[in-house]
């Protein structure tokens, strides 16, 4: 069981890093439709809603389908002055009661709400109400799909979490990090 959950734990870190680090290069085509709507509206005199909508869906794909990995990289928002006080065991003991008790429930009810929000927006064909705009259920599903990813990483989390707790409570550290 142990080695099937670390497996499951190594592919989904894997998983997450893959869309995150494509995902990542979706700031590059944001900046090149920015670049080039801002060219077409200066030079030629003509603009549309749906380059400007493509940016905010590029953008959207950026924060949405980059969190999980953020949150792998252990590069997601914590109180540092507290946190470099505690032990690891304590570090890692906070840790995981705030996955478990803070961040499963909301991004529970995130996949919940987002998939409905989602599958509504699929069923009716939602567009933009802005001429020449956008479909909107895809930056919908950008919603839902970076919070199925987060659940994803908060399970690998928790793996790894109880493994490193269970590691340490077999040894002394009660020192403090530098």
């Amino acid at each position: 069981m142990e080695n099937f959950l670390l497996r499951s734990s190594r592919a989904i870190d894997y998983l997450n890093r893959w869309i995150g680090k494509a995902a990542a290069w979706a700031i590059v085509l944001a900046i090149l439709v920015s670049a080039l709507n801002a060219l077409s509206r200066h030079i030629l005199g003509v603009t549309s809603n749906g380059w400007l909508e493509l940016q905010w869906y590029l953008f959207g794909a950026v924060f949405m389908l980059c969190a999980a990995w953020t949150l792998q990289d252990n590069e997601h928002v914590r109180i540092d002055v507290l946190s470099a006080r505690y032990s690891r065991r304590t570090r890692e003991i906070v840790d995981l009661f705030g996955h478990v008790f803070f961040m499963f429930p909301f991004v529970a009810l995130m996949l919940w709400l987002s998939a409905q929000f989602f599958w509504k927006a699929v069923l009716s064909g939602e567009a933009s109400p802005n001429q020449g705009g956008l479909l909107l259920w895809p930056a919908k599903g950008l919603i839902f799909f970076g919070f199925l990813q987060l659940c994803l990483q908060w399970l690998s989390e928790v793996i790894k979490g109880a493994f490193r707790l269970r590691d340490l409570s077999g040894s002394n550290d009660d020192e403090v990090s530098p």
